[in-house]
């Protein structure tokens, strides 16, 4: 997308959310309802080639799920094809081939559905119920998907709720205990929250908002951490990223959503996990992979998908004060994420940065799409 200085900062991030908005509708949705999904076995495929070729790979419940909402959101977003068959075909895909006799929903599965990995892992539980209430917003109330979700909900609590807060991350593997299913299960929650009445919805979105800036933040720095032992103490990097650049940028979106960006500790614990993103975890201008525990550089590679929460906390930013430079956060935003978005066939993108600043040769992972999407959604919002 191309951002040129002879408009203001806002003017300029109009006209380029609408061209973001164009590729949308134009390129990728067409792109990946052909391509992207399986005519034989009627499920999506994990990746495209370079050549937008499917291959028969295994296939990880969250992908299905992701898409499935993708598609849920296209007609809103301007995509005038069949939506609804392509969510209808993914939802019955999932149901034949996930489900798990204790109501939860395996990991992954072949093409064909035969199970590859049986384990149940809170963050697709929270795709799942992502997925069936963005479902509503295309299918239409639906009681069925109601009482899913309702039953999921309440497998989740018999199988993976902890007594002293918050959920396993696993089904049989209690340890780490990890902050970005819960992330995801907040999302399904405020998803739900806007279609339902139900409290126990506004329950566990609340409680999740409070390990959010309780146990999950470190104290010395702000930054809200990756892993947790059982007390809810925070394990280092030795176990894997102690911070998530695009984690933060992710949950200062949603908390921000939750807040309705009132003042008070959850705000300003967003604002902070924003500032900590931008001082710490931008090089070369895009949002790397990981920091260590002081905010030190621990993986400056750069995936898509970190690019996409980053434009979404900038825009949060900018819906609460206008200023000029919250819209030069945006715009710069846009830019680093634009810079994925060059492919020779449009409607692809390149997944991974490496250190030297050169694009990985790799399959384009259809799992980001629901990333490109939730953020090109929430930069039409800005006005």
């Amino acid at each position: 997308m191309t951002l040129t200085n002879t408009e203001n900062p806002a003017s300029r991030v109009h006209r380029a959310s609408q061209e973001l908005s164009r590729w949308l509708s134009n390129d990728a949705y067409p792109l990946w309802a052909s391509r992207g999904f399986d005519l034989v076995h009627r499920g999506f495929h994990e990746t495209l080639d370079s050549d937008a070729r499917p291959a028969d790979e295994p296939r990880r419940i969250r992908v299905q799920l992701r898409q499935v909402y993708c598609f849920a959101r296209a007609g809103a977003l301007g995509w005038a094809g069949e939506a609804e068959g392509l969510v209808t075909a993914g939802l019955s895909y999932v149901r034949a081939h996930y489900r798990r006799p204790d109501g939860l929903f395996r990991t992954l599965v072949a093409s064909d559905g035969t199970a590859l990995d049986d384990r149940a892992f809170l963050y697709d539980q929270a795709f799942v119920l992502l997925a069936l209430a963005q479902s509503q917003q295309l299918l239409g109330p639906r009681p069925d998907l109601i009482e899913e979700a309702r039953q999921l909900r309440v497998a989740l609590t018999r199988h993976l709720k902890r007594p002293n807060g918050g959920f396993g991350s696993i089904v049989g593997e209690p340890l780490p205990l990890l902050a970005n299913p819960h992330m995801h299960l907040l999302e399904a929650a405020l998803a739900w929250m806007q279609i339902s009445a139900d409290p126990e919805w506004v329950a566990l979105a609340d409680e999740i908002v409070g390990l959010a800036i309780g146990p999950f933040v470190d104290p010395a720095t702000g930054a809200l951490r990756e892993r947790f032992a059982a007390d809810w103490s925070q394990l280092g990097s030795t176990v894997g990223p102690a911070v998530e650049p695009g984690h933060l940028f992710e949950w200062a979106w949603l908390l921000f959503r939750w807040s309705r960006a009132a003042p008070g500790p959850v705000s300003r614990s967003a604002e902070r996990f924003v500032e900590i993103g931008e001082t710490h975890g931008i090089h070369g201008g895009l949002a790397v992979n990981a920091l260590l525990e002081d905010l030190t550089l621990s993986d400056p590679s750069a995936r898509l998908w970190a690019q996409t929460e980053r434009l979404k906390a900038a825009v949060s930013l900018v819906k609460r004060s206008q200023e000029s430079q919250r819209w030069l956060a945006v715009e710069t935003a846009i830019g680093g994420l634009s810079r994925f978005l060059t492919t020779p066939i449009p409607g692809l993108w390149h997944d991974w940065v490496l250190p030297d600043g050169q694009f990985a040769p790799a399959r384009v992972p259809a799992s980001t799409f629901y990333h490109l999407v939730c953020a090109i959604a929430e930069l039409a919002t800005v006005r």
